[in-house]
């Protein structure tokens, strides 16, 4: 934890006062490729440890083939594949929160429950509007 003296200038009065200012860092300092190395850490645990993320990239995968071989438009393949990610995307901070839940506290509570519903209501959300775009465009377009 580091303090700053910083200038504050109140908009009220106009006056300027001296505050502390608190900065909160628990991480290292941003390294762009260094960084980058933990989200690739974070993708390859995911796909090791969430049989969820495993079924959806098992469904990911043939679907974004047949992008390739659809008869639509660019913007429409470019929905398609944009809903696609955003599945994985609900997945995977549907599993963060878990893991921060699971973390706080190990013993059943029930906040802890209605988070973890909350976060699978975020991918079954994505679910239904990433299937009904592809419905759509597939059938009715």
């Amino acid at each position: 934890m580091t303090y700053k003296l910083l200038k504050h200038k109140n908009t009220l009065f106009g006056q300027s006062q001296n505050v502390i200012g608190v900065t909160l860092r628990n991480q290292p300092k941003y390294k762009f490729f260094k960084n980058s190395t933990y989200a690739f850490h974070g993708i390859l645990d995911i796909i090791k440890s969430e049989r969820s993320f495993q079924i959806e990239l098992f469904l990911f995968f043939p679907l974004l083939g047949t992008l390739f071989f659809i008869d639509g438009t660019t913007l429409e393949k470019l929905l398609l594949f944009l809903s696609l990610m955003a599945v994985l995307i609900a997945e995977v901070v549907n599993s963060a929160i878990e893991r921060v839940v699971d973390l706080v506290t190990t013993d059943y509570h029930e906040m802890a429950k209605r988070a973890k519903d909350v976060s699978s209501a975020i991918v079954l959300l994505t679910l239904i509007t990433s299937s009904t775009i592809w419905i759509t465009i597939l059938f009715f377009s």
